[in-house]
């Protein structure tokens, strides 16, 4: 799958029914997916410049996944292994990374990251600690719209639900 960044509001027709366009940083493309673009960083290597990338949104996904060549780039050491379970059911070891600082909008967060795969893809856990959502209507990924201005999280423990 190719995705371009362009200007906001433009189109581009790669193919018959191809297109991508981009508004404050979602990425709207074919198929349903969910795109936004984020900004990663080595927050132990501050001297090193960060990367700004397409990642899919998936909500249904626990961790963020990046490819080997952001590791690289980033120079992201591996902190351990995990087994990860894959969509199609089979199982995987790959390296744990990290940590990883994600800039999205007015949003900050930090997380480890499982190198798979050859898109970073956004899952659940940091979406929750930046506090974005996935919007269905608008096949967008954005802020929390109950909270736009600062990141809400909920910390309580057992005993007081």
């Amino acid at each position: 799958m190719h995705l371009q960044v362009v200007s906001p509001g433009e189109r581009v027709f790669p193919g018959k029914f191809s297109y991508s366009f981009t508004i404050e940083g979602a990425i709207f493309g074919p198929m349903g997916l969910v795109n936004g673009i984020i900004r990663l960083q080595n927050p132990r290597q501050p001297n090193l410049a960060p990367v700004a990338v397409i990642a899919i949104a998936d909500s249904g996904a626990l961790h963020l996944c990046i490819p080997e060549h952001i590791q690289i780039q980033l120079q992201l050491e591996a902190i351990s292994r995990k087994e990860v379970s894959l969509a199609d059911g089979s199982k995987k070891m790959v390296p744990y990374v990290g940590p990883i600082e994600l800039h999205f909008k007015n949003r900050v967060g930090f997380s480890g990251a499982l190198v798979l795969g050859d898109q970073v893809l956004l899952g659940a856990i940091p979406m929750e600690d930046m506090d974005l959502v996935v919007i269905p209507k608008t096949r967008t990924l954005d802020l929390n719209p109950e909270s736009p201005n600062i990141a809400t999280s909920v910390a309580r423990n057992s005993t007081q639900i």
